[in-house]
């Protein structure tokens, strides 16, 4: 498919946006890549924080209009590329389920794992917007039990998404590593697409150590 603009990605090495790039990659999609050394605080100085205030990545610039959030990009970015068949689309009965996972993740699954990670007390379950972390968990295995992908058979971007966020939390001891994960971490690394982010990624970082 040919940009009607540039896509402009900002991104670095060992974080959220890793995901991101490997979408990039799957959807072959041809964007500018900015580097950031996060370790220099190069997210907090000026010149990105006129791009994002937040100070975050990632990030994507495309047409003049700012992207971020995760989620956000995951559906921005497979609705540009309709044609990858990464997404289904507006109409098909596996749409519903795609942006559930994909929301499931920022409002579940991300406060979960930050408040176990901090070792907060999340307060009372009604008040709490994933309800109970074993729950949340539970619900999620359940799906991946019904697999191989979150949409069964079907891999979309949400298993980029959740690939990598479950190799993290597991990495850092945050989630369980269960039969059900580890398996789908396999699947997820396996692909093409993550195999050659993660070898940018190290060359990339490397090259900020140095």
């Amino acid at each position: 498919m040919q940009l009607d603009h540039e896509l402009n990605f900002y991104h670095s090495p060992n974080t959220r946006s890793t995901g991101v790039r490997i979408l990039l990659e799957e959807l072959g999609a041809p964007y500018k890549l900015h580097a950031l050394n996060m370790k220099a605080g190069q997210q907090r100085e000026p010149e990105y924080l006129a791009v994002n205030p937040m100070g975050k990545v990632p990030a994507v610039k495309y047409g003049g209009a700012l992207v971020t959030e995760q989620v956000a990009l995951f559906i921005f970015l497979t609705d540009l590329f309709p044609e990858k068949g990464l997404a289904p689309e507006i109409g098909d009965p596996q749409r519903g389920s795609y942006l559930r996972w994909l929301a499931f993740y920022g409002s579940c699954f991300e406060p979960a794992v930050v408040d176990r990670a901090m070792k907060r007390d999340a307060g009372r379950p009604g008040m709490v917007p994933y309800g109970d972390y074993d729950t949340m968990m539970q619900t999620l295995i359940a799906q991946l039990k019904s697999g191989p992908y979150l949409l069964g058979e079907r891999f979309s971007a949400a298993d980029i998404l959740w690939g990598t966020a479950f190799e993290w939390t597991t990495a850092f001891g945050i989630v369980a590593k269960t039969p059900e994960i580890e398996a789908y971490i396999e699947r997820a690394k396996k692909r093409p697409a993550a195999r050659a982010v993660k070898a940018a990624d190290e060359a990339l970082a490397a090259s900020f150590e140095a």
